[in-house]
């Protein structure tokens, strides 16, 4: 039973990051049991209020985000490798689109102060060793990991974007590629897909533009066709 309970948890936390992510911490509570494939009261037998699910997010994104810096860390010893690997673990925890979402409503000092690690130090020690080692320019700083993170985590406009989480994935190994120093060894591999070409984007804009036009007044304006 236990094990049911931290599953469902899990589950529940999981379910919670990703609508809170595309709807913020308002979305109905029903949709987030849903998606986690439990009842209602299973929800809130584990959090008894929005406020708790809302903390319970926040403190799971931030003590994942710091744990997956951690591992990065101590147990790859290709400190760019150890980047790229910290980087793609963050965009999958949607930190840049969950966390701005949930400012208003924690108390982000006593969040962290709750937390048992951080990720700045360990990722800032992996960028260290790894401008020691010749692999990323040497003018590169924490921020430009942070900053890039939240970027590329932030949903594309127009909503329900395919592919959307898998694209960001491909620009940030391009982006990595921009980090690495002059000389330094790129990966063997190419970028990952999707591949949007011209004509996919125009077919992606045109799809947007039409859910603006069957919105009506008050949507956003829909860019001309190419």
């Amino acid at each position: 039973m236990r094990a049911v309970a931290r599953r469902n948890r899990e589950q529940i936390l999981l379910a919670a990051r990703e609508i809170f992510a595309d709807q913020g911490p308002d979305a109905p509570l029903d949709a987030v049991a849903r998606r986690a494939g439990v009842g209602i009261a299973t929800l809130y037998r584990r959090f008894p209020d929005r406020d708790e699910l809302v903390k319970a997010v926040a403190f799971d994104v931030l003590t994942a985000l710091a744990r997956a810096a951690g591992e990065c860390l101590r147990r790859e010893p290709d400190p760019a490798e150890a980047l790229r690997g910290f980087m793609h673990a963050a965009l999958d925890l949607k930190v840049g689109s969950v966390m701005p979402a949930l400012l208003g409503r924690i108390d982000i000092g006593r969040l962290l102060a709750d937390l048992d690690g951080d990720a700045v130090e360990p990722v800032q020690e992996i960028l260290a060793r790894a401008q020691r080692d010749g692999l990323i320019r040497p003018d590169a700083a924490l921020g430009d990991i942070t900053f890039m993170i939240i970027r590329l985590t932030r949903p594309l406009p127009g909503g329900d974007f395919p592919h959307d989480a898998e694209l960001a994935h491909r620009h940030l190994d391009i982006y990595l590629d921009g980090l690495r120093a002059a000389g330094a060894r790129r990966p063997a591999a190419g970028l990952p897909g999707p591949v949007v070409d011209a004509e996919g984007f125009r077919r992606l804009r045109a799809r947007v533009a039409g859910r603006a036009a069957a919105e009506g007044p008050g949507s956003a304006e829909a860019p001309d066709e190419a």
